[in-house]
């Protein structure tokens, strides 16, 4: 028994907020139906050079790709007429919608939230887009940094005061992803009681605003909030003799003692808070790292009970064994050989995530789904047809 199961997805999502959503979905047991459209498909390969790979290539490329696994792939054009009275029939049939194109564009395809809440009320329309389906900004085209631009998010980001720089990881995508899972199970949850489904509105940008509740709760007046980056002595990333790097984050007065007494600058345990002497005490302590190797400095922090943690690679964080007995780091049979993957971040003890194969070639599912909707051999090759 999956947390999720009987519940079925729709998923027009492409880019990445929206496939993480569902991805969570599916790794709870929810049944994900992918529509993918030949046309979308056919330009991304070109993008990419992809449509000079073999199919075999492309399969492992597919396989490669984390946040299409446990889904079933439809390959439909949405725009037919044909293909929209099987969208419709599958959506009669649906628990949840989940979509991120701009406001509007689900409407002109025959897909808006009125349309398929008048086709199925008991279904939940999540909507995952850059700015809402309201507001001055909601048909405002952008990715993830201009979402944390306009939340003010990017402006505390990166160790330079005076320049705002690129978080390096997809930061408003995964939390707005996150939402999109929270609001839906919320719906899921109203509908018990309600009998209607309802839509679910998530912009990232309005996600990426919790990102600044700490700089709000922390400072009456924003004027004299204090500038971006780390600035405390009592944390930091320091350069080991080396060239790798370790985080430390000793700010309780009780770890910031057994550290600076630890690694030999005991006459600092006293003056965590004297703040004009920060800078001269970061320096210190980044001279008395940079006197050790990484490995030797984990051992004494180790010992000591600090907080602390090597600064990993991609890699590493891949072989950590930490990582790995957690099972965020699992290996799936694929063409070509297996491929690894990170594993689900919610953790049940009763209904654990489900593990799946990873995404098979696009309509891999076409068939199977369509016979469930009523649809004979003969339907199902005539709409596969019109593909060719």
């Amino acid at each position: 028994m999956s947390a999720l199961a009987g519940l079925k997805v729709v998923d027009f999502s492409k880019f990445l907020p929206g496939p993480y959503c569902t991805w969570m979905l599916a790794d709870m047991g929810a049944e994900v139906i992918r529509i993918e459209n030949p046309r979308e498909l056919a330009k991304q390969r070109k993008v990419f050079g992809w449509d000079k790979l073999s199919d075999e290539q492309n399969a492992r490329l597919r396989a490669h790709d984390i946040f299409a696994r446990g889904k079933k792939s439809v390959l439909i054009d949405p725009g037919s007429d044909e293909g929209r009275a099987a969208i419709h029939r599958l959506i009669e049939s649906a628990d949840i919608l989940v979509e991120d194109y701009r406001p509007g564009v689900m409407g002109s395809m025959g897909y808006g939230w009125a349309e398929m809440a008048a086709l199925n009320s008991r279904l939940i329309y999540c909507s995952v887009t850059l700015c809402g389906q309201t507001g001055p900004y909601a048909r405002k085209p952008g990715h993830d940094p201009v979402a944390l631009a306009i939340a003010g998010a990017l402006s505390r980001m990166g160790e330079d005061p005076d320049r705002p720089a690129f978080p390096g990881v997809p930061v408003a995508d995964l939390l707005s992803g996150s939402n999109a899972v929270i609001g839906i199970l919320a719906a899921v949850i109203a509908r018990a009681a309600t009998g209607k489904g309802q839509q679910v509105d998530i912009a990232m940008s309005d996600a990426s605003l919790a990102l600044i509740a700490n700089i709000l709760s922390r400072n009456t007046d924003l004027a004299k909030a204090p500038p971006k980056g780390m600035h405390r002595a009592d944390s930091g990333i320091w350069a080991c003799a080396d060239g790798l790097y370790l985080v430390t984050t000793d700010m309780e007065p009780r770890y910031w003692r057994v550290f600076v007494e630890t690694i030999g600058l005991p006459e600092l345990a006293d003056r965590q808070m004297d703040r004009a002497e920060w800078p001269m005490m970061k320096e210190g302590i980044a001279s008395v790292i940079a006197t050790k190797p990484r490995a030797e400095w984990l051992g004494i922090l180790e010992a000591a009970g600090t907080q602390f943690a090597p600064v990993l690679s991609v890699a590493e964080a891949l072989d950590d064994p930490h990582n790995q007995a957690r099972g965020m780091v699992i290996d799936l049979p694929a063409p070509g050989g297996t491929v690894r993957h990170t594993g689900c971040p919610i953790k049940l003890s009763d209904t654990p995530a489900v593990l799946t194969q990873p995404a098979s070639p696009a309509g891999a599912d076409t068939a199977e789904v369509l016979a469930t909707l009523g649809y004979d051999d003969a339907q199902i090759a005539a709409l596969e047809g019109k593909l060719q």
